[in-house]
């Protein structure tokens, strides 16, 4: 290994069936699909341009041009789910979730963000990260969106989104920015509680608080990826894309753990 998120052969055997396979006729690839993706991982990690990409790396170009082709293709939603899926059974869960909590995160832009809004609360030009997590705090589904966005505006696009897939959720946990007319709405809507865990004012010190702590973890995870801590994608979809990576490859190494 060259670098600390190369895939091990392992870690590789148990994502490598999601790819295509090698066509018969016409020319051989340059590069492999594990190259290009230890390529990807290292952007992610590192937070450098693709154009910087180091020199023992595929070229940059090939290596944006697969990743484009990926997240058009939604390959890499795919890894993501069946490693979440098989993850969930390792841990004697059924595949799909019956909880989940929702909260958002906001990050700064740079000029070459396509989607910025002014969060006046947090003060952030920038966009905001919606996500829904299950209770291990494994990613379900994610949206970003510019950071002037409500929680609440955010939620309902995002709920529509997420149910439809995850239809057997009936509870949802979330924080005090959600309450109002969307706990009615979801109960109405999708037949789903929506459970407002609210801090206590009477309290000064710093406290845990109950499946809150569970998304606000998620949170932690992503922030060990520069390329995550500020949004430099002119897209919304890539942006998504980068987010389910960095999960695929915690979930990589988690699951090789057991």
């Amino acid at each position: 290994m060259r670098y600390t998120h190369d895939l091990t052969d392992q870690q590789w055997n148990l994502i490598s069936y999601c790819f295509p396979k090698p066509a018969v006729t016409g020319r051989r690839r340059k590069y492999s699909y594990r190259e290009l993706l230890n390529a990807i991982f290292y952007l992610l990690r590192t937070g450098c341009q693709w154009r910087n990409l180091p020199k023992d790396l595929p070229p940059w170009q090939s290596v944006y041009g697969y990743f484009r082709r990926w997240t058009k293709a939604g390959l890499l939603a795919h890894i993501h789910a069946s490693l979440r899926d098989h993850i969930r059974l390792v841990d004697y869960r059924k595949r799909q979730p019956s909880a989940g909590i929702i909260d958002s995160q906001s990050v700064k832009a740079s000029e070459t963000s396509g989607a910025r809004g002014y969060d006046a609360g947090k003060k952030i030009n920038g966009i905001k990260r919606h996500v829904l997590v299950d209770t291990m705090g494994l990613l379900l589904m994610v949206m970003v969106l510019p950071a002037n966005v409500q929680d609440r505006d955010g939620a309902r696009l995002l709920l529509k989104k997420a149910l439809a897939v995850h239809g057997r959720i009936q509870r949802i946990w979330a924080d005090g920015g959600y309450a109002g007319a969307l706990v009615a709405w979801t109960q109405r809507v999708f037949g789903c509680v929506l459970d407002i865990v609210k801090r206590s004012d009477t309290v000064a010190k710093f406290i845990v608080l109950p499946r809150r702590w569970v998304v606000e973890r998620t949170f932690g995870w992503l922030g060990r990826y520069r390329r995550l801590n500020r949004s430099y994608e002119r897209r919304t979809e890539v942006a998504e894309a980068m987010v389910y990576l960095a999960m695929c490859r915690l979930m990589l190494s988690r699951w090789v753990k057991h």
